[in-house]
């Protein structure tokens, strides 16, 4: 591992997370080093099943709590990280409602504790995964990185904002380099339940209808992971071969940079299923906003991006994917 670039994944068991190890480490120029928690939150099955694929000489695993300030302080100061990718977070904008504490814990006390060993131990670049949550409900689109996110519509958005408030703090105060990547409704293989289209098509096989919020009215940047995973492996390039210039603080939106109605993204679901999900059409949730579209000119001008995938090819593959993970014919 000697002379290697060496990069820590935060959240490395979850979604992105994951997703973005697995990327980094087909290059053997890389060491990978992950930090999970393991929470419950949803099915630690699923969890255990990404790490077990992420089996690599050059990638370790630790499992512990960022709450733990003392080890994060002895991780970081023991493997002195060229780059970190903080992807770990309670997740869940609706159960942000429910238990607001695990997300201040968690989004907030975690981050803290991170940051604090990274002003010391001072690292080449942190790159923040934040939220298009902390856009709220917005007028004008599409979205760009300078609007207004002072009207957080979930507590799990306001702590994403104020992630982005410390990380502005620190990059200042404490001359870090920070990049806060704002992902767009991210979905694909492995990922999480709790989400659509995970949790429609899990409802469908156990034979319950699926709630849909807002009368189906939602529109959505989904963006999948394929797509998000290759940006951010592009970016971290860009940054190690000085193609784009650090700088100590900036926002970046992590999308596809086109809506869907919700309506359309079950109707692909359905297709692929070949059958129709039994639909109960509920009013619009706390917490929801009802349209999400970013633009992504600064991304295209950073990496030259292309999203490659778009929904109705991004659906089949999950649905394959999940057909033969769960054995459903």
């Amino acid at each position: 591992m000697k002379n290697k670039i060496k990069i820590l994944v935060t959240g490395c068991a979850g979604f992105i997370g994951y997703n973005l190890c697995k990327k980094i480490l087909k290059n053997d120029k890389f060491v990978v080093y992950g930090i999970d928690n393991l929470n419950n939150y949803y099915d630690i099955k699923l969890k255990y099943k990404r790490l077990s694929l992420l089996k690599n000489k050059n990638f370790k695993f630790f499992k512990f709590d960022l709450k733990d300030k003392k080890k994060i302080l002895s991780n970081v100061k023991s493997y002195k990280y060229n780059y970190i990718f903080h992807l770990a977070a309670q997740a869940g904008v609706r159960y942000s409602i429910e238990n607001p504490q695990k997300y201040f814990d968690s989004n907030i006390t975690g981050y803290f504790n991170l940051l604090e060993a990274c002003k010391i131990f001072k690292p080449k670049l942190i790159f923040l995964g934040s939220s298009s949550s902390v856009y709220g409900d917005q007028n004008s689109f599409p979205i760009k990185e300078n609007s207004n996110t002072d009207k957080p519509m979930s507590f799990y958005a306001a702590t994403k904002k104020c992630d982005e408030i410390m990380s502005y703090s620190y990059a200042q105060i404490y001359k870090l380099k920070i990049v806060c990547l704002r992902f767009f409704t991210v979905y694909g293989p492995y990922g999480r339940p709790d989400m659509t289209p995970y949790s429609f098509i899990k409802n469908h096989y156990k034979g319950k209808s699926i709630k849909v919020f807002n009368q189906g009215k939602h529109q959505r940047d989904f963006t999948y992971i394929d797509d998000t995973v290759n940006t951010l492996y592009d970016l971290l390039s860009s940054y190690i071969s000085r193609k784009n210039v650090i700088l100590p603080y900036e926002t970046i939106n992590i999308a596809r940079g086109k809506p869907e109605k919700l309506k359309v993204y079950i109707k692909e679901i359905e297709k692929n299923l070949q059958n129709n999900l039994k639909k109960i059409y509920v009013e619009r949730q706390p917490g929801d906003v009802e349209k999400t579209y970013a633009c992504i000119k600064n991304i295209k001008k950073k990496i030259n991006y292309k999203p490659k995938i778009n929904v109705n090819l991004g659906i089949k593959y999950f649905v394959d994917w999940y057909k033969n993970y769960h054995n459903k014919k």
